[in-house]
């Protein structure tokens, strides 16, 4: 998982068995066949990755995971911070320290802040291409995270995922 994939171009289709002698008509959609499972397996192991550290905030972790055709052109050069968001914050959420980005905007007239994140350790092995021990580690660790919703310290509902990552809201003073 941690090596870059290639990108592939498979033609839509399903191919039914034959029925007697004759080949049956190809039927709409996708089938990842026994042949292509790993290819398929190490491409949503690497789009998860891409989308936790573009969730996080970092365009330049998120890049290395995606191919030319998902995107990954998207997250090269400038960001612009009305256009994008960058890895700038640390908050230490139930106990647990995250790296992301955060954003403040107004909900009817209210002033909002809006973190989002990684958990840091985690973080840093997605960071530097450890897909592998990003992955082993998250999945030790999937009985053991908070099941709090609320961070007293934090002063606002936070939603923690399996995957390591956050989402955590508070009002602001106007």
């Amino acid at each position: 998982m941690d090596h870059f994939i290639q990108d592939a171009n498979f033609f839509p289709g399903i191919q039914r068995p034959d029925e007697d002698d004759r080949k049956p008509q190809t039927e709409p959609g996708f089938h990842v066949t026994p042949d292509r499972r790993d290819w398929f397996r190490h491409v949503l192991a690497r789009t998860e990755a891409a989308g936790l550290t573009a969730f996080a905030g970092d365009g330049e972790a998120t890049v290395q995971y995606l191919t030319k055709r998902q995107g990954g052109r998207h997250f090269t050069g400038f960001a612009h911070a009305a256009t994008g968001s960058v890895q700038d914050a640390r908050e230490k959420l139930l106990g647990i320290q995250f790296v992301g980005t955060d954003h403040v905007f107004r909900l009817n007239r209210t002033r909002v802040e809006a973190f989002s994140g990684v958990a840091e350790d985690l973080f840093r092995h997605l960071e530097e291409g450890r897909v592998e021990q990003y992955r082993r580690e998250v999945y030790a660790l999937r009985n053991a995270w908070p099941v709090d919703t609320w961070d007293s310290r934090w002063r606002g509902p936070v939603s923690m995922n399996p995957d390591g990552s956050v989402l955590a809201m508070r009002v602001l003073a106007s």
